[in-house]
């Protein structure tokens, strides 16, 4: 199982957030999301957004620290990646 974590660096709401992801099924993601207390409003599409003070939460319960680009590449690697709707995009 491995879960993965980019630097907090995505702002929004007057925060810096970090996407928590799996590559290999969004069932281990939510599992690992719960044991961390986060709530599932925070799933979008295929991530979690996690605010900058949890970075290092996630990070000492096992999520590997990666790059944004990685994480990315790894959504797409998996078959994961789940692309925000034309009618979607510019919301926030």
């Amino acid at each position: 199982m491995t879960v993965y974590i980019d630097p907090p660096t995505w702002p929004a709401h007057g925060r810096l957030w970090s996407h928590l992801i799996s590559d290999v099924s969004y069932a281990e993601l939510h599992a690992f999301a719960a044991r961390l207390g986060v709530p599932r409003r925070a799933f979008e599409r295929d991530h979690y957004d996690l605010p900058a003070h949890r970075y290092a939460d996630a990070v000492a319960a096992g999520a590997v620290e990666v790059r944004s680009r990685e994480v990315v590449r790894l959504l797409h690697a998996s078959g994961l990646r789940r692309r925000k709707r034309r009618d979607q995009q510019g919301s926030a």
